[in-house]
């Protein structure tokens, strides 16, 4: 069986002879195997062990027996304690879950200390048809249907070609020592109930159910291959990238020969779900100016384009402007001066320069982004405006919106910047000393 796995990372292109291999190891049956199939083959490995503290007494024999077979084999080894239930309490997620961030959080913290290749877990094609029987419940695309990919970046799955059998046969004649998790014998995780009911049920209907749903994930990997492939093909003349947006052409979009399959994978990698990509879909013939939201995203659907731009982050935070800051560089960069006024002062008509009397601010300045509620006196005008009120009679964009700072004195918006000047600001007659702030950059 090793030149079989030997076969099957050189095709996957998983691991080579230079680097260090991080080898997951539980104890188990499948690790065990893993870890005596790579060292067999010459791989330079690691080994590195979590111990959750879940199974009690068990969790500490089996970091014992880790621990014992890295010295059987004369191997480095990491082993880290978690406290998984109070990690999973604080994140509001699964066990399970918090299990698995812990697990990968430390393999990527590991890989980076050691510069190593790559983590090899022990996944094989049992937990693929497992996963592939889950997602189908759940519901999935064809990708679900492909099971579990043998690389996920720099994690790697070298006996995905290895069923459950040959590994357990493999340990007998090789007569290597492994350790049972009990949890694995119960339906408790989801999982384990598709392992130990679901499975055997339809065996029950078809002794020969688990080849043929081996044949099956061979079949959809290559189905996953040939449909990437034509998405790719697609998406390269639908979609144009931009510094700041991304723009979907619709009219392409629209002659597809499957629209939602389509958009689906236009928007789902942006964070939209599906029933948002549903209603997306219904409104490609609907009026402009149409607006979505993921978590990560904004979405515009204009008259010929779908217009996505990412939102922006930490929109709550503010920053200080001290009365010796003569140049500032975060959010935005800014130049701020001291002017005298003589007789041949003019104040600035461009927008992205504002001269300010001086004696009517107070200093620290901040700059923040706009609040609902929010209020100045535009230049010129004796009474109250709607910040949001003066975006909608200038026909700001949701994205310009977003991306507006207001410089503010105390409580009172003295700038929206880069486009209009708060009235009560301005540099009159009986203004003695001006404060000139520059933008630097485009904004």
């Amino acid at each position: 069986m090793q030149q079989k796995v030997e076969n099957y990372i050189q095709k996957q292109q998983l691991l080579t002879r230079n680097g260090q291999v991080i080898v997951g190891v539980s104890g188990g049956t499948d690790s065990v195997a893993l870890l005596h199939i790579l060292v067999s083959l010459g791989y330079d490995c690691v080994i590195a062990h979590c111990n959750f503290h879940l199974r009690m007494e068990e969790s500490s024999r089996d970091e014992a027996f880790v621990r014992n077979l890295a010295h059987n084999y004369n191997l480095p080894y990491y082993i880290i304690d978690f406290k998984t239930i109070k990690y999973a309490n604080e994140h509001k997620i699964s066990i399970e879950m918090a299990a698995r961030e812990l697990r990968y959080n430390w393999f990527y913290e590991l890989l980076e200390k050691l510069d190593a290749q790559a983590i090899a877990v022990a996944h094989h094609a049992d937990d693929s048809i497992e996963t592939m029987l889950m997602n189908l419940v759940r519901g999935t695309g064809l990708r679900g249907l492909a099971g579990i990919t043998s690389r996920n970046k720099k994690v790697v799955r070298p006996l995905l070609c290895c069923t459950r059998l040959e590994l357990e046969e493999y340990l007998v004649n090789h007569n290597l020592d492994h350790i049972e998790d009990s949890t694995n014998a119960t339906s408790d995780y989801k999982r384990n109930k598709f392992r130990n009911e679901v499975l055997p049920l339809l065996t029950e209907i078809n002794p020969s159910v688990r080849q043929t749903l081996y044949n099956s994930l061979e079949y959809f990997e290559g189905s996953l291959a040939i449909y990437q492939q034509a998405i790719d093909n697609i998406e390269k003349v639908i979609v144009h990238k931009q510094t700041d947006l991304v723009k979907m052409d619709i009219e392409i979009i629209k002659e597809q020969v499957d629209i939602p399959t389509v958009m689906y994978e236009l928007l789902h990698p942006y964070g939209f779900n599906s029933a948002q990509i549903a209603q997306i879909t219904e409104q490609l013939d609907g009026e402009s100016g149409k607006q979505f939201n993921s978590e990560t995203y904004h979405l515009v659907k204009d008259r010929k384009y779908l217009i996505l731009y990412a939102k922006e982050q930490n929109t709550t935070d503010l920053y200080s402007i001290s009365q010796s800051d003569n140049e500032i560089f975060e959010p935005i960069s800014l130049k701020i001066s001291k002017l005298a006024v003589n007789t041949d002062f003019k104040p600035s008509k461009k927008n992205n320069c504002v001269h300010l009397d001086s004696s009517k601010l107070s200093f620290p300045l901040q700059l923040r982004r706009w609040t609902k509620g929010d209020t100045f006196y535009p230049f010129g005008m004796n009474k109250r405006k709607k910040i949001s009120d003066f975006f909608i009679d200038n026909k700001f964009s949701l994205q310009e919106k977003e991306q507006t700072w207001l410089l503010v004195s105390g409580s009172d918006i003295v700038w929206i910047v880069g486009k209009r000047v708060d009235n009560r600001f301005r540099v009159t007659k009986e203004t003695s000393e001006v404060i000139e702030i520059r933008v630097n950059n485009e904004l």
